[in-house]
């Protein structure tokens, strides 16, 4: 039962359910959902860490950074995401994902070399 609750609690917030849409499209990194939700890292941290401790998402740890991405291993889990995903409206997520789009254009490539002063706020893969 406290599984469920934690599942159903993670899920009841707003700006959680906009995280969940965002990775929706594949993994990303504090960084661009930091971009993307317009809030301070550590608020988004927060809001990743309670969706973690429900088993909705996963993390990968890249050097320094943290990327994350919907956590597929349990069924129910997953149906119960898909089905949130789906009931979201496009509209209410428009500005996370035109800010999202706009930061991770502005990125210089891999290849590209960016001055040291020109990288403050960056993360290795921005």
């Amino acid at each position: 039962m406290d599984d469920l609750l934690m599942v159903f609690k993670a899920l009841s917030e707003e700006i959680r359910l906009r995280i969940i849409k965002l990775l929706e499209g594949g993994e990303l990194c504090v960084c661009d959902l930091v971009a993307a939700l317009d809030m301070s890292q550590p608020k988004v941290s927060f809001h990743l860490n309670v969706l973690k401790e429900a088993r909705l998402i996963r993390d990968r740890k890249q050097g320094k950074w943290t990327h994350y991405r919907i956590d597929t291993a349990d069924i129910f889990r997953r149906m119960l995401v898909l089905s949130v995903v789906e009931k979201i409206d496009r509209d209410i997520v428009a500005g996370d994902v035109a800010r999202l789009n706009g930061f991770i254009g502005a990125k210089p490539s891999k290849a590209e070399v960016v001055p040291l002063e020109k990288s403050a706020g960056r993360c290795g893969r921005c």
